[in-house]
């Protein structure tokens, strides 16, 4: 059954098959926008946010959700904040988190996945195959 949502840009429904939950369309658009921040950066290096926004007419907060995703760092910082750390306010210059809350959330997942493993029966003298197999299902229908 596929999965059928709405674009969170522009309201359409699509067929989502996983990322972002954006059309087609917005992705294509987005992905054109990035190329040409992408393009302009590699012209002028060390461009400041506002600098591109301005000549590209791309708005900050599209600019930010580039440097968010990690698809954009920022380079020679000047002192003005423009990413923080989503757990502890850190200044970072690319993505949602700062190394040392990264490496925490990491090192937490990795525990708590220990744990859940140990909690779970180790039947290793019921060895079981793990596969897939046909169902009969549509001769019967087929059938009818």
């Amino acid at each position: 059954m596929p999965d059928v949502r709405n674009c969170r840009r522009c309201g359409r429904l699509f067929n989502y098959i996983g990322g972002r939950p954006i059309c087609h369309d917005c992705k294509r658009q987005d992905d054109e926008e990035f190329k040409k921040v992408k393009e302009y950066l590699y012209e002028h290096p060390k461009a400041s946010i506002i600098e591109v926004s301005n000549a590209l007419e791309i708005s900050v907060p599209k600019i930010k959700g580039y440097l968010r995703e990690g698809r954009l760092e920022i380079v020679g910082g000047d002192g003005n904040v423009v990413l923080e750390c989503e757990r502890c306010g850190k200044s970072i210059n690319t993505g949602r988190f700062c190394n040392e809350c990264s490496r925490e959330l990491t090192d937490g997942l990795k525990s708590t996945t220990e744990e859940m493993n140990k909690s779970i029966p180790d039947d290793t003298s019921k060895k079981k195959s793990v596969g897939m197999k046909y169902l009969n299902k549509y001769d019967k229908w087929n059938s009818d």
